[in-house]
């Protein structure tokens, strides 16, 4: 009887992967799989359960970080995450000693500070987001390309 549940198990954990394609029960349909196994060879419910757990756990820890890469390569997992690397404009002088500053990207200002603690980026001027902290911008200035 035992072996039916497992192949249930299986079945349910398979289709709810197929259904979300999310990483989310693949780890314990391979659990399902072995523990199976563990009951088609007369292991006793115990030893399924543990070999259910111990298998789906393993599965979890050693695989997903793996997997995750893989799937999860071209994501941007927000809308903010993808202004890095864009540029806004400077709206109101961005000074970390005075806590102040602001940009507008795609017509959204946002707070603003300036990587470099020690600069000072005037109104107007142009800057390329690196990294965001909360809800501010974390921006340097557009470095000048050089002309030929």
């Amino acid at each position: 009887m035992e072996m039916i549940g497992w192949l249930i198990a299986l079945v349910v954990f398979i289709g709810i992967e197929m259904g979300t394609m999310a990483l989310t029960t693949i780890w314990f349909a391979g659990g399902a799989l072995f523990a199976f196994l563990a009951a088609l060879a007369g292991c006793s419910v115990q030893i399924q359960l543990v070999v259910f757990l111990a298998v789906s756990f393993v599965m979890l820890i050693f695989t997903r970080p793996f997997a995750a890469k893989f799937i999860n390569r071209g994501t941007v997992k927000t809308n903010a995450e993808s202004l890095i690397g864009r540029k806004a404009r400077v709206t109101a002088e961005i000074n970390d000693s005075l806590s102040c500053g602001a940009a507008v990207i795609g017509g959204q200002e946002w707070t603003a500070r300036a990587l470099n603690e020690d600069d000072v980026i005037p109104v107007g001027e142009i800057v390329v987001i690196r990294e965001i902290r909360g809800v501010k911008l974390m921006v340097e200035r557009l470095k000048e390309e050089k002309k030929l």
